[in-house]
C-alpha cells in the first residue's frame, strides 16, 4: 500500500497542554484503514470524513472525564437493572459513507448491533472534523458530548442530529445530577455520591 497521499496535504497542529491533534486531508479511505491498522496503539485516535483526517492524542483530563462519564453511567445501569454493554473506543467504520472513527466511550443497550446505541465524546479542545457528521453517517442513535463542563444530547433524527434536554434512550436518567458528579474531583467519590443519590430517590 502507498501511503504517499495524493495531494500535497497539509498538517495543520492544535496544540496545548490538553490535548494534540493532527489534521490530514487529501487521504483516500484505503490510506485510512492502512494506517489505523498500522498505529494500532494506545491513546492514539482517529477520525475520517471524506479524505480528512484528524489524529487525536488525549490528555489526562480528556481521559479522567470520560472514564468519570462512563462509570456514572455504568453504575446507573447497575443501580436500575439496564443491559448496559460498553465497548470502550472499538474503532467503527463505514466506507460507503467516508466516514470512521473511535469513540471515546461507547455502549450498546440489550443487545449488540452494527454500531453503538451511545456514544460518548468529552471534547477538552476543539476538534478539526465534525464529529456529529461522522456519527451521522455511521447510524449512531445519540452522542453525549461533555464540554464546558455540560452535557449535551444529541438524538439522531432523518435530518440529522436534534439536541435534547434528556436522553431518549436513558429517559429517567438525572443529567442534572450526572453533571454534579462529574464535576466531583475524586472519581471515586463522585461514583460514591452518584450511587448514594440515585438510592435516596428510589427510597423516598
Amino acid at each position: 500500500m502507498n501511503l504517499k497521499f495524493e495531494t500535497a496535504a497539509p498538517i495543520h497542529l492544535e496544540e496545548s497542554a490538553d490535548d494534540q491533534r493532527f489534521l490530514l486531508s487529501g487521504v483516500s479511505w484505503e490510506q485510512y484503514a492502512t494506517l489505523r491498522d498500522l498505529l494500532d496503539q494506545p491513546g492514539l485516535r482517529m477520525t475520517y470524513l471524506e479524505g480528512c483526517l484528524e489524529l487525536f492524542m488525549p490528555s489526562e483530563k480528556h481521559e479522567r472525564i470520560k472514564k468519570t462519564l462512563a462509570r456514572l453511567l455504568e453504575q446507573y445501569a447497575i443501580e436500575k437493572d439496564i443491559r448496559l454493554y460498553g465497548y470502550g473506543s472499538s474503532t467503527y467504520r463505514k466506507q460507503a459513507k467516508e466516514r470512521g472513527l473511535e469513540p471515546d466511550e461507547c455502549y450498546y443497550l440489550d443487545t449488540k448491533k452494527e454500531v453503538p446505541d451511545i456514544a460518548i465524546e468529552v471534547v477538552v479542545t476543539s476538534g478539526l472534523i465534525d464529529k456529529l457528521a461522522v456519527y451521522q453517517g455511521l447510524g449512531v442513535t445519540e452522542v453525549w458530548i461533555w464540554q464546558d463542563d455540560q452535557l449535551e444530547i444529541h438524538h439522531l433524527r432523518q435530518s440529522g442530529y436534534e439536541q435534547r434536554a434528556t436522553s431518549e434512550l436513558l429517559p429517567n436518567l438525572d443529567l442534572a445530577l450526572l453533571t454534579r458528579c462529574v464535576a466531583i474531583a475524586d472519581q471515586h467519590d463522585a461514583v460514591i455520591a452518584f450511587r448514594d443519590a440515585l438510592r435516596t430517590v428510589e427510597q423516598s
